[in-house]
């Protein structure tokens, strides 16, 4: 008997997946059957920068919920966009989480943002902690508003969400706690008595959570005892001091698991 040898390439076993359709958020009003002008920007990101062809399909949501998909029409260098049928899908947490995130220095606020809607928060409010670094004012504060919200705008294209994460100017923790409060308020505090765990089980009924993360530095003594005559619950998470730009994502993680979201 002839003995034979099947060599055979791993490469012969892959099964090709399609890729899925490129998502676009798109600022316009949006209805089943409809063919509608892609704004210029959009138009220039789909047409030039990723070299999508008439004819093509995408997908296009306008952060109200739900979303279309969309066969492209090429006109010149105008782009126009032929309306599906409604799909009613949505990626959104079972409760509304909020970071209330110490303005960090340099860009890691950029990171922040991106991750923050990735992980599903409904709001991210920036804080102009008296330790934070970064101080922003006038012109260059809202150019710097207007980045973040763009980056949170293409991380909801990147990640599926069909909602925008909605992003606040700078202001500070005073003021911040002027406003009303909405649900269950936690502070992150290595000091803290209570974790992060009791404090949601005895809050059980609260659907609406913020989470309060300091800067490079921390709270100052001043704004955590504002922060605590305003209601705020301190909350210790864990033996390790995290950083800034990863404690408020791993305390929204933290929260989305316990509460089963």
């Amino acid at each position: 008997m002839v003995g034979y040898a099947y060599s055979v390439s791993p490469l012969s076993f892959r099964i090709p997946f399609p890729m899925p359709a490129p998502r676009f958020y798109c600022d316009a009003p949006l209805a089943a059957g409809a063919r509608i002008a892609l704004p210029e920007a959009l138009a220039h990101h789909a047409l030039r920068v990723l070299r999508l062809r008439a004819g093509e399909t995408v997908t296009l949501f306008n952060g109200q919920g739900g979303e279309y998909p969309a066969v492209l029409e090429v006109e010149g260098k105008a782009g126009f966009a032929q309306l599906g049928d409604f799909n009613p899908r949505e990626a959104e947490l079972g409760g509304r989480i909020t970071l209330a995130q110490g303005l960090p220095s340099g860009d890691k606020m950029d990171w922040v943002v991106e991750k923050a809607v990735e992980l599903g928060a409904a709001r991210v409010s920036p804080i102009a902690a008296q330790r934070s670094v970064l101080q922003l004012s006038g012109a260059r504060l809202e150019k710097r508003v207007g980045h973040w919200q763009r980056i949170a705008q293409s991380a909801a294209e990147q990640c599926g969400r069909n909602r925008l994460m909605a992003v606040d100017a700078p202001q500070s923790l005073e003021d911040w706690l002027a406003q009303p409060a909405d649900g269950l308020r936690v502070l992150c505090h290595p000091e803290a008595t209570e974790d992060l765990a009791t404090t949601l089980q005895g809050a059980s009924d609260q659907t609406s959570i913020t989470l309060l993360v300091g800067p490079e530095g921390g709270w100052s003594d001043k704004e955590l005892e504002a922060a605590r005559k305003a209601g705020v619950r301190a909350v210790r998470f864990g033996p390790r001091v995290l950083r800034t730009e990863t404690a408020g994502l791993a305390l929204l993680s933290a929260v989305s698991a316990l509460r089963g979201w």
